[in-house]
């Protein structure tokens, strides 16, 4: 009886400490759940309310410049405003985009700060005086700064800050470009190509929704487009949207070797950081004043819906890849999504009256497949065609963002991104973004 009674104690001992742990487990879960719930509302409240007023003052210096086209001559100007103002954060040497992926890969990177309303400010400067530029890039610069100031003030370890820098980034970009969803998942695709931050999960998807919300009850409307003439899924029509994906995928290496290219102009040619912004300057004036108008100029969304209206010139992706890359290789601020989104958008007009397919659906559909290509992220590519479009299409858009991404190779906008898995084979790589050796052991 005694033993009996000795066993049936060390079970229901085992019993109890297992339900303990359990319980202690359970306990964690909640407890962290909850902590990075109140964080991610946090950050997206704060980096909403950045956001919404950087969008609010694009879109009036965006106005005044539309209103007042002579202020494309103090473009120089507003460029040496930008170098001192750089220089006086002790920043000789922007990494921009690039800087926030060191930080997240733990290369002894921090994000300072100041970040944060300085690319706010040299922005608005290069988009008041009519630079080509973007804003999603200086966004994601402003979240993931915002994202790590907020890490810091509440003391929590480098890799929790790692979490906050994507939380900011994806509620930066849900604010200002109006895609919730694609917000929630680019930070995460985009640091580490191949394999998916899950940890960062519930920070970036709360704070995307919450940074969207703010943004839209502060008068930020979202970016939408309809796609006109969508033709019936064919083996023809596959074959265009394949083709246009193959295209799609030459013209994003292309794009990046733009960017990379006008850098090593000015590098070689004007080493001085005020030189080389009053030049780079002088080349956008000079190339606007040659083309006779200013569509070029600022982000260009304007150009988007024309592009997907299906009314643009034919020549309109190649001004744009080339101002772009002046622009920003000069030392202006802004990104380089929203001119990918032009430019492909614009080729894909051009290849749809080519090739007698919707130019609307190949619009919409080449913007969607650059973007891939460039970023190497076909999810957030797929996300955003699915908030910007709709469902409509959606099977051509698949087609092309899968064409692109795959040959599109290992180029990329931001240089310090890590392509962790091989886009051929299921194999580990861990080679840089823009890292094209030929070595052969990804190829065969």
């Amino acid at each position: 009886m005694t033993k009996i009674f000795l066993k049936y104690t060390r079970e229901r001992n085992i019993m109890e400490e297992i339900i303990k742990r359990y319980l202690r487990k359970i306990y964690y879960n909640l407890k962290t759940c909850a902590l990075w719930l109140f964080m991610a509302v946090l950050t997206g409240v704060a980096v909403g309310a950045f956001s919404s007023a950087f969008s609010f003052c694009l879109k009036k210096v965006t106005t005044l410049r539309g209103q007042y086209p002579f202020l494309l001559y103090f473009l120089p100007i507003g460029g040496v405003v930008i170098v001192f103002l750089y220089h006086l954060c002790g920043v000789r040497q922007d990494k921009g985009t690039n800087i926030i992926m060191t930080a997240v890969h733990g290369k002894n990177q921090d994000v300072p700060a100041y970040m944060a309303p300085l690319i706010f400010a040299a922005t608005i400067i290069t988009h008041l005086f009519g630079g080509s530029a973007g804003r999603e890039g200086a966004a994601l610069q402003m979240g993931g700064s915002i994202g790590n100031t907020i890490g810091r003030l509440f003391k929590f370890d480098e890799g929790d800050r790692k979490l906050l820098v994507m939380s900011g980034m994806s509620a930066a970009f849900s604010a200002v470009f109006g895609t919730p969803l694609a917000a929630a998942i680019f930070p995460m695709e985009m640091i580490s190509v191949g394999i998916m931050h899950y940890a960062a999960l519930v920070p970036c998807v709360f704070s995307s929704i919450v940074a969207n919300r703010f943004a839209v009850n502060m008068g930020i409307n979202p970016e939408a487009f309809t796609i006109h003439g969508i033709p019936e899924l064919t083996f023809t029509s596959c074959a265009k949207i394949v083709l246009l994906g193959i295209f799609c995928a030459g013209l994003s290496v292309v794009f990046c070797i733009f960017l990379k290219g006008a850098g090593l102009f000015y590098n070689k040619f004007f080493k001085k950081p005020y030189m080389r912004i009053i030049v780079g300057g002088l080349l956008v004036i000079a190339i606007t004043l040659l083309i006779g108008n200013y569509d070029y100029n600022g982000a260009g969304t304007d150009m988007i819906a024309r592009a997907i209206a299906g009314n643009v010139p034919a020549y309109a992706f190649l001004i744009k890849m080339l101002l772009t890359a002046l622009t920003l290789a000069a030392g202006y601020k802004g990104g380089e999504i929203v001119p990918a989104f032009f430019t492909g958008a614009t080729f894909g007009c051009l290849f749809g009256h080519i090739f007698g397919i919707s130019p609307s659906l190949c619009a919409a559909t080449g913007m969607l497949a650059l973007f891939c290509g460039v970023t190497n992220c076909p999810i957030a590519s797929m996300l955003i065609g699915f908030e910007l479009f709709g469902f409509e299409g959606v099977s051509y858009i698949l087609i092309a963002i899968s064409i692109s991404y795959m040959l599109s190779g290992y180029h990329g906008l931001y240089k310090e991104q890590i392509i962790v898995y091989s886009k051929y084979h299921p194999k580990f790589i861990n080679r840089l973004s823009g890292d094209e050796r030929f070595d052969g052991q990804d190829y065969e």
